[in-house]
């Protein structure tokens, strides 16, 4: 199941042009294309008059036309010329959906548009922010995960696989001594792992120079339903960053967009902002291959984990104290789902 009304990214900014792009997004097909105006438009991606997907039609004059017969769509998906016939049939349309972009990203409201408020779009200014460097993930492309959007969140909220999965690069053993806290909001969990006066991991290492031992933190901030900031970073013994004071040593952000596609597959659209090094195009590339490299071992694991469900969906599994933030923030998103569904505001 899916919270409905809520905002998912649908595209990287860049993907979209005025050829259609189709995308499955909680297993609704869309096409997103822009107008001559630059002004990006969601269709539902499939014709009202033979279920043709409007993704493989084109796009004349900002209206898009089905490539099967002709009919054309405006960009609030109403029908308005069929060739060979002067009128348009009464009801002739398809849903559109509302679309914002920021941060780079095109953001789409998949429930009831009278509850699409761009507020609750998360506030990631590091996208925007002079003093922050960003490198687009995987190119400026989403991430192909064959796996359930929430063990992506899992993925995400326990960092304490890092010593395992990523021991070449951001993990070390060091951070399992380390417990973690779990803080709960309305809205959103957070994991808080602090690690004072350790070795810095290998990329710390390279990154920032360190002659010893470091403080290190590890904040992950998951929003509902499935966009998660992990704030991660390091800096000398005793310089205050394990008290909040984080303006110093290497810190940067790993923002991640996951919009579910189906029940077994997703979409992740992950960022890198940094305060350090902004002008060095060899940190450009480390962020563009090493930590691709990164995501990819991750994807690895989480299919991995999905065909094994798919295997045995029932098995039931054992908990261990690290998977308190995911279990926290699973628990909060079915609130939320069963909140929508009681209230019956999911439609257009």
């Amino acid at each position: 199941m899916y919270l409905r009304n809520a905002w998912y990214v649908a595209a990287w900014d860049a993907e979209i042009g005025q050829d259609p792009l189709a995308r499955t997004l909680l297993d609704e097909p869309v096409v997103l294309f822009r107008t001559q105006g630059g002004t990006v438009v969601a269709l539902e991606d499939r014709c009202c008059h033979r279920h043709m997907p409007l993704s493989l039609g084109s796009v004349i004059e900002d209206e898009l036309q089905c490539g099967y017969h002709g009919l054309r769509f405006d960009a609030m998906g109403i029908c308005v010329a069929v060739p060979g016939q002067a009128k348009v049939p009464p009801g002739a349309s398809v849903r559109s959906y509302p679309v914002i972009e920021r941060f780079g990203w095109v953001w789409i409201w998949m429930g009831n548009s009278e509850c699409a408020d761009p507020a609750l779009i998360p506030d990631w200014w590091w996208m925007d922010h002079p003093d922050w460097k960003v490198v687009r993930g995987n190119d400026g492309r989403p991430l192909h995960i064959k796996c359930h959007y929430e063990l992506i969140s899992d993925n995400l909220l326990d960092l304490s696989h890092l010593s395992f999965v990523h021991a070449d690069t951001i993990g070390a053993d060091s951070i399992l001594d380390y417990t973690v806290q779990t803080e709960r909001k309305a809205d959103r969990v957070r994991m808080i792992r602090l690690i004072p006066d350790e070795a810095p991991a290998p990329f710390y290492s390279m990154a920032g120079s360190f002659s010893g031992n470091v403080d290190r933190w590890q904040v992950v901030e998951s929003l509902v339903p499935t966009c998660c900031d992990v704030d991660i970073g390091s800096a000398e013994v005793g310089s205050g960053v394990l008290d909040g004071d984080r303006p110093q040593g290497i810190a940067f952000h790993a923002l991640s967009a996951v919009t579910p596609e189906t029940a077994t597959t997703s979409h992740q659209f992950y960022a890198h902002p940094r305060m350090f090094a902004l002008d060095s195009e060899e940190m450009d590339e480390v962020y563009r291959v090493d930590f691709k490299r990164v995501f990819l071992e991750d994807v690895e694991m989480m299919e991995a984990q999905q065909r094994a469900i798919d295997r045995d969906p029932e098995r039931e599994l054992i908990d261990i104290n690290v998977d308190g933030p995911g279990l926290a923030m699973r628990a909060l998103l079915a609130k939320h789902i069963e909140a929508e569904n009681g209230a019956g505001r999911t439609s257009p």
